[in-house]
This record gives structure tokens, sequence and C-alpha cells, in this order.
């Protein structure tokens, strides 16, 4: 396999700089966040590597059986049309999904479903109402940031959404630490399948509750 693009992940959070900032109303944000065609340009023998790390305080084992590399390629014959996921871990692999290609990069469902599960796992509560207040953030009115970021020694254009499902909830006090929780989704244009890095916290500094880092690594074609 030969990469063809390459991300230096400390970089990438050294050299974010938001230059201005533009107010969406809540359909634009739906829009910008699950873009349409972000995989027309991937051909046949191309795949997506993202690398995704999960720390998960109260449950770290489930926190390692989430963290692994995850590729993205297209399905071909009879399955022409969908996108696979695959979840590895060293030697090992397993599935995680077919989707449609055509209406974008299932990353983005794969980001906030993994949050409402890892969510739902450790700190209890109802998955339905959890999944609910998620939904609610992707639709809300958002201010997106324009900026820059460090791929493979370039500088990229990117656009930065932050969204915080649980604030103000009035049930953030049994939330374990998971009330706090920011979403931070950084695109570009520039990036294949348009996601550089979607980013869930909960907790604070001093007591870290749940971190789920996915970013973009490379884009990988056959030999």
């Amino acid at each position: 396999m030969t990469r063809v693009w390459l991300s230096a992940f400390f970089a990438l959070g050294l050299s974010l700089s938001a230059a201005s900032a533009e107010s969406l109303d809540g359909a634009e944000t739906y829009d910008l966040l699950f873009r349409d065609g972000t995989l027309d340009t991937l051909k046949a023998d191309e795949t997506l590597l993202y690398r995704r790390d999960v720390s998960n305080a109260l449950k770290p084992d489930e926190g390692a059986n989430s963290t692994g590399d995850i590729v993205l390629s297209l399905q071909t014959g009879d399955d022409a049309g969908m996108a696979l996921l695959e979840l590895r871990q060293g030697e090992k692999s397993r599935p995680m999904g077919r989707f449609p290609s055509s209406v974008g990069n299932p990353m983005i469902m794969v980001f906030y479903e993994s949050i409402i599960r890892d969510m739902a796992a450790t700190a209890g509560g109802s998955p339905f109402y959890i999944r609910n207040r998620v939904k609610e953030a992707l639709v809300r009115p958002s201010d997106v940031e324009s900026g820059v970021a460090t791929l493979n020694g370039a500088q990229i254009k990117t656009q930065t959404i932050r969204m915080r499902p649980f604030e103000d909830d009035p049930n953030v006090d049994r939330m374990q630490g998971f009330g706090s929780l920011e979403m931070t989704v950084i695109m570009s244009d520039e990036v294949p399948g348009w996601y550089l890095s979607l980013v869930a916290e909960a907790g604070s500094d001093d007591a870290p509750v749940y971190l789920s880092d996915m970013r973009f690594v490379a884009l990988e074609t056959a030999e």
C-alpha cells in the first residue's frame, strides 16, 4: 500500500488557528457536518485510513477495546455504491458497517454513535435521551471557525464546529462528568474524505473523564 497523504498528529493540535468565525443556522450546520459528495473522488483501489484513540477514566477497558485504525474502502461488484468500514487492532479486524457512499463519508456517523454508546455504557441513563441530545446538537445554530492546520508539512484551510450537547442540561449532575462533553469536528476540502479530525472530550484537565480522538492519517493506494 502506498500512502499519499500523511498527517503529523502533534502538529495538528499546535498549528490550528482560527482566523474568523461565521454564524450558521441549524440547517447550514447540519449540511456542513454531513456534507454530500465527500467520497465522490475516492477510487476503487484507494482507502482512507483513520486513527481512533479512546480513553475512558471510568471504564479503561472500554477505551482500549475501541482504540485502533479505521479503514474506509469502496465496495465493488454487487456491493458497488457502498462504503465499508473496518476496525483494525493489530492482527485483528472486524467490520463496523456498510454505508451508501453517495451520501458522504460515514465517519461522522461513527463518531457520534460511538459517543452515544460509550456515554450510555459508562454514565448510565437512557441511551435514547443521550442520542436525542447529541442529534439536537448536530442541527443547532453554530459558529464555524475558519483557520489553518498543518498536514503533511503543508498549511491547509480548515473549518471547525464545536458542539456541547449537554450544556445547561438539567440532568448534568447525574452524568458522571459527561455533562461537559464537547464535540469538535475539523473539516477541509484539502483532506480526502473531508474530515481532518473528530474529537469528543469530557471532564477537565484536572479530572479527565473521556476522550475519543479520530484523525485522518492517509489516503492509501493499492500497489
